[in-house]
């Protein structure tokens, strides 16, 4: 990875400016420029608020996204609203238990908000799952990274529910990565339909 831009929306209340800081500091912990930007504004409640990360291994000049190589929806406001700012090759990541009307393109969905729910018994958590399946499918960066930025980031009391729901969507996300290449056969049993990423390539 030599320069990255990534999105993290959603509402406000469901944690993506820890996300982005998380994000943020995983890539610090590997000696990368990071420039982190949140947007609240009148959209926080129930619209589609966002947290922009970009990463480069060169100093960052211009602090904005311009196209996305990655997009993390918790809710259907923000799909609608930033799918068309990722690029063709890009990646879409979205929690079903909120997004129903799919964008165009490589789109991965999992209830993370519901399965959080069934997990530990609250949503507190969602936004670590979804985290952790974008780690799985990026590889950004070694679990390793990610789990000792989470540590630094998060308050202690929270640091060990934090960590069962990243590693849970980092396993999730290596799950689908790897049916993905063939690397191991084609079952999905997650409570949850197959990522349409991969109904795509199986029926074309």
């Amino acid at each position: 990875m030599k320069y990255t831009e990534t999105r993290l929306s959603g509402s406000g209340g469901q944690g993506l400016g820890l996300a982005g800081r998380i994000l943020s500091q995983a890539a610090i912990l590997e000696g990368m420029f990071v420039c982190q930007t949140q947007s609240y504004g009148p959209e926080a409640r129930g619209g589609a608020s966002r947290t922009d990360v970009i990463i480069s291994v060169k100093e960052i000049l211009y602090p904005e996204c311009r196209e996305l190589d990655v997009l993390l929806a918790m809710n259907q406001a923000s799909t609608d609203k930033f799918a068309c700012n990722v690029r063709a090759d890009g990646m879409i990541i979205v929690d079903s238990t909120f997004v129903d009307q799919l964008p165009e393109g490589r789109v991965y969905e999992f209830p993370f908000t519901s399965r959080c729910i069934e997990l530990t018994g609250k949503a507190i958590a969602a936004n670590l799952m979804a985290l952790g399946m974008l780690a799985g499918l990026t590889r950004f960066f070694a679990l390793e990274t990610w789990t000792s930025a989470i540590k630094c980031t998060v308050p202690p009391r929270f640091i060990d529910l934090n960590l069962q729901t990243f590693e849970f969507g980092h396993k999730v996300g290596r799950e689908v990565l790897h049916m993905e290449e063939g690397r191991i056969p084609m079952a999905w049993d997650r409570k949850m339909p197959v990522p349409k990423a991969i109904r795509d390539k199986f029926t074309r």
